[in-house]
């Protein structure tokens, strides 16, 4: 997701996540909350990043300001 630069940046503080923060994720009345044990910054190409895995993991995504060639990728772990 974007997060800058629309009227709506869903992940315009994905950047200020750290290890050990929260994850609150709502979809069709399923609540599940994650905590964060993975920040990184990968290229554009690393789409290895998204393949399945055996545990519930949630995987954000955004651009880096001014390195169209990196994206943040935040990583958390399902633990409710």
């Amino acid at each position: 997701a974007h997060n800058r630069g629309y009227p709506v940046n869903y992940f315009e503080n994905l950047k200020e996540l750290e290890i050990g923060d929260e994850i609150y994720y709502s979809y069709n009345g399923i609540k599940n909350i994650y905590k964060v044990n993975s920040q990184n910054i990968i290229k554009d190409t690393n789409v290895e990043i998204l393949e399945n895995t055996e545990e519930n993991i949630i995987t954000l995504i955004t651009c880096v300001e001014n390195q169209p060639e990196t994206r943040r990728c935040i990583q958390g772990i399902k633990i409710n």
